[in-house]
């Protein structure tokens, strides 16, 4: 079984600075593509940004020139690189992974959550 596990969320004034980890462990065969979706209290879960298998990398449109997702290269690491943040960017954050088992089907993963909250 593959877990993930978000650490580096907390409380931070806006124009700070924060990075999310998150790590995959257990009997990993492949991860191709991972994520980062957060979710505010009252709305839906969104995509931030994605590393996709073969190296590209996808934001939402609020957090393009602000955030920054990165990965090892062998997927079982990502992390999100969050600079001058807005008060509008406070959310539980959610690590999202595609993991194909070696057994014909891929299963999606999430992590646990870290909340990130930015004071006015």
């Amino acid at each position: 079984q593959v877990q993930l596990v978000e650490s580096g969320g907390g409380l931070v004034q806006a124009g700070g600075s924060l990075r999310l980890s998150c790590a995959a462990s257990g009997n990993i065969f492949s991860i191709n593509s991972m994520r980062w979706y957060r979710q505010a209290p009252g709305k839906q879960r969104e995509l931030v940004a994605a590393a996709i298998s073969g190296g590209s990398t996808n934001y939402v449109d609020s957090v393009k020139g602000r955030f920054t997702i990165s990965s090892d290269n062998a997927k079982t690491r990502v992390y999100l690189q969050m600079n001058s943040l807005k008060p509008e960017d406070t959310a539980v954050y959610y690590c999202n992974a595609d993991h194909y088992t070696g057994r014909g089907y891929t299963e999606i993963l999430w992590g646990q959550g870290t909340q990130v909250t930015v004071s006015s």
